[in-house]
């Protein structure tokens, strides 16, 4: 009898310690879920140097197509 007691009580504690090991990963994997997404949303927009860069950009196209269509600047 004492044998299949100390046999359940084990078992018992080996699946609460499942569960809470389970519990824990599924806390940790939400966390860089959430983490990743945030690093998506900062991806979107290119640094402020960048932002420069595709003005400057875009401004020089602007200036290359009016000087094609004949437009003096």
């Amino acid at each position: 009898m004492s044998v299949a007691l100390i046999g359940a009580s084990i078992l018992l504690a080996m699946g609460l310690a499942c569960v809470a090991g389970l519990k824990g990963w599924q806390a940790w994997l939400d966390f860089k879920r959430l983490e990743l997404a945030s690093n998506v949303g900062e991806q979107g927009l290119p640094p402020a140097t960048g932002r420069i860069e595709l003005a400057d950009l875009k401004e020089r196209v602007r200036k290359l197509e009016a000087i094609a269509a004949g437009i003096d600047i």
